[in-house]
C-alpha cells in the first residue's frame, strides 16, 4: 500500500501541468496565479480543517524551532515551485520537469537519509538506494538529452534563437536544488504530524497538518511573483473577459492534482518504514518524471521528434523504472 500510495503521488505530480496546456487567453501569471491560489492556499487548508480535529490545538503545541524550519524549507520549496513553471514554460513539460526532478531527486532522497538514518549508509540497504538515486539521474538525463533534441529540431524549424534553451536550463537547475526543500522539510516538521496525532487525527490524515502549515510560504512567494507580473505587463483584466470561466476551472484541477499528490505521498511514506522518505522521494519523482513525458507524449511536445530522440526518452523511462525496482528492494532489506 505505501508503493501504490507514493506511485500515484508520482502520478498526480506529474500531470498537473496538464490542464495549463488548455488554458486560452490567459498569460502565463494569470494561470499560476490561480493555480497557487488554490494549490498552495485554498486546498491545503480545505482538506487540513475537514479531515483533522483541534487544528489551531496542534500549531499553537508545536516547538516554534520546527515552526521556523519548515517556514524555511516552506521557502524554499516556494521559490522552487516558482521557477518551476517558469521553468517548464520555456523547456516543456517533459524536459524541464526531468531536470528539475533529477536534482530535487538527489537532494531530497540523499540528505534525509545522511542526516537521519547515517549509519544506514554503509549498509546494503543505504548503498543500494545510493545506487537507485544513481539510476535515477542517468534516467532523468537520458530523458533530458531527449528533450534537448525535440527542443534543437523544434527551433530549427521555427526559427527560435538557442539562448532560450540555455536561459530554460538554468531555470531548471535552480528550481531542481530548491524543490527538493518540500521533502526536507516533512523530513524534519515531523512534530507537527505528532502533534496532530496526538490531538486525534487518523495516522493516515496527520500529514495534511504539515501540508496547510508548509504550503502557506510557497503561496507567498509565487502570489508576489505573479501580482508584479500581472502589474507590470498589465494582464490583471484578462481574469474577467469572457469565456475564461473554462480557465479557472483547470486552475483549480491543477491544484487538486498538485495537493491530491502530497495527501497520498505522506501516508505512503510512513507505510514504507523508517527509511520511507528517502525511498518515497526517489519513487515518486522517478514516477513523476515518467508521468510528465507520457503526458507530453500525448499533448503532442514530442510531435515531429527524430528516432534518436525517442529512443533516449524509452532508455530514460525503462532506465528509471528499474531505479524504482532496486530502491524498492533496497527498502525491503
Amino acid at each position: 500500500m505505501g508503493y501504490l500510495l507514493v506511485i500515484a503521488a508520482g502520478v498526480l505530480q506529474g500531470s498537473f501541468l496538464v490542464p495549463m496546456k488548455f488554458a486560452r487567453h490567459w498569460a502565463w501569471e494569470n494561470t499560476w496565479l490561480a493555480f497557487t491560489t488554490t494549490a498552495y492556499l485554498v486546498w491545503p487548508w480545505l482538506i487540513a480543517w475537514a479531515t483533522l480535529p483541534h487544528l489551531s490545538a496542534v500549531f499553537a503545541s508545536t516547538s516554534l524551532h520546527t515552526l521556523l524550519s519548515v517556514g524555511l524549507f516552506g521557502l524554499g520549496w516556494g521559490l522552487g515551485g516558482l521557477t518551476y513553471g517558469l521553468g517548464v514554460d520555456i523547456l516543456g513539460l517533459g524536459l524541464g520537469t526531468s531536470i528539475i526532478l533529477g536534482l530535487s531527486a538527489s537532494a531530497g532522497a540523499l540528505i534525509p537519509l545522511a542526516l537521519l538514518s547515517p549509519e544506514k549508509l554503509y549498509q546494503p540497504q543505504g548503498l543500494l538506494t545510493i545506487a537507485a538515486m544513481v539510476l535515477v539521474l542517468v534516467g532523468i538525463a537520458f530523458c533530458s538529452w531527449a528533450g534537448k533534441l525535440r527542443h534543437t529540431q523544434r527551433n530549427a524549424h521555427q526559427g527560435k534563437h538557442k539562448s532560450s534553451f540555455a536561459m530554460g536550463l538554468i531555470i531548471c537547475i535552480a528550481s531542481g536544488l530548491l524543490s527538493s526543500s518540500g521533502n526536507l522539510g516533512f523530513a524534519f516538521g515531523r512534530e507537527v504530524i505528532q502533534r496532530a496525532v496526538e490531538h486525534g487525527a487518523a495516522v493516515s490524515m496527520a500529514g495534511n497538518s504539515l501540508w496547510a502549515f508548509i504550503t502557506m510560504p510557497v503561496f507567498l512567494v509565487n502570489a508576489t511573483y505573479c501580482c508584479w507580473l500581472l502589474k507590470t505587463r498589465r494582464t490583471g483584466s484578462r481574469f474577467f473577459e469572457p469565456g475564461t470561466q473554462l480557465n479557472w476551472v483547470l486552475a483549480m484541477s491543477m491544484g487538486l492534482l498538485w495537493i491530491g499528490g502530497f495527501v497520498c505521498y505522506a501516508p505512503g511514506v510512513r507505510l514504507l518504514g523508517p527509511l520511507g522518505l528517502s525511498v518515497g522521494w526517489a519513487i515518486m519523482v522517478s514516477v513523476m518524471d515518467i508521468a510528465a513525458n507520457i503526458a507530453g507524449f500525448f499533448t503532442g511536445e514530442w510531435k515531429g521528434a527524430s528516432r534518436k530522440a525517442y529512443v533516449f526518452l524509452l532508455g530514460g523511462t525503462i532506465t528509471l523504472l528499474v531505479a524504482i525496482s532496486v530502491v524498492g528492494y533496497a527498502n525491503h532489506l
